[in-house]
């Protein structure tokens, strides 16, 4: 039995990393970090996605604004993502809906498609939380912040 990472001949392989954001954007550094530490997965070519849930929604937010909190709105920092080739991040609706938001309450992050003609798409999938379990369970590596 192989296990995902441990034998020596797949060091060269292509990992499927999830960064799962749970909290809100603002009052601790774990969005930040999330996001810095995904961007650094990617500039070493892993196949990287990110998930937002519960409080994490609030991350992807348009209109933050973040000057009574005191802290650094990075919120413009997710634009950057697509140029990491990050492309795929994934919202669960029944967060959104607990917190009365609806993707239109979303940034509306793009991403050029080289496979189509580099046509805009959205990065921004809103999935109910059963697709999102199947998603889980496609990775090889899950990062929790």
């Amino acid at each position: 039995m192989h296990h995902a990472g441990a034998s020596p001949d797949s060091a060269g392989a292509v990992k499927k990393f999830m960064y799962i954001n749970r909290r809100a954007p603002h009052g601790s550094n774990y969005a930040q970090e999330g996001l810095e530490v995904a961007l650094v997965g990617a500039a070493f070519d892993q196949d990287v996605c990110m998930a937002f849930i519960d409080d994490g929604v609030f991350q992807l937010k348009r209109g933050q604004d973040t000057s009574q909190s005191g802290m650094k709105n990075f919120s413009p920092a997710y634009q950057a993502l697509s140029d990491y080739g990050i492309t795929s991040l994934y919202v669960e609706k029944e967060s959104l809906q607990a917190r009365g938001l609806s993707a239109d309450d979303l940034m509306p992050l793009t991403y050029e498609d080289q496979d189509d003609d580099y046509s805009e798409k959205p990065s921004v999938r809103v999935v109910d939380s059963e697709q999102l379990a199947d998603l889980i369970a496609e990775q090889d590596v899950l990062l929790n912040f």
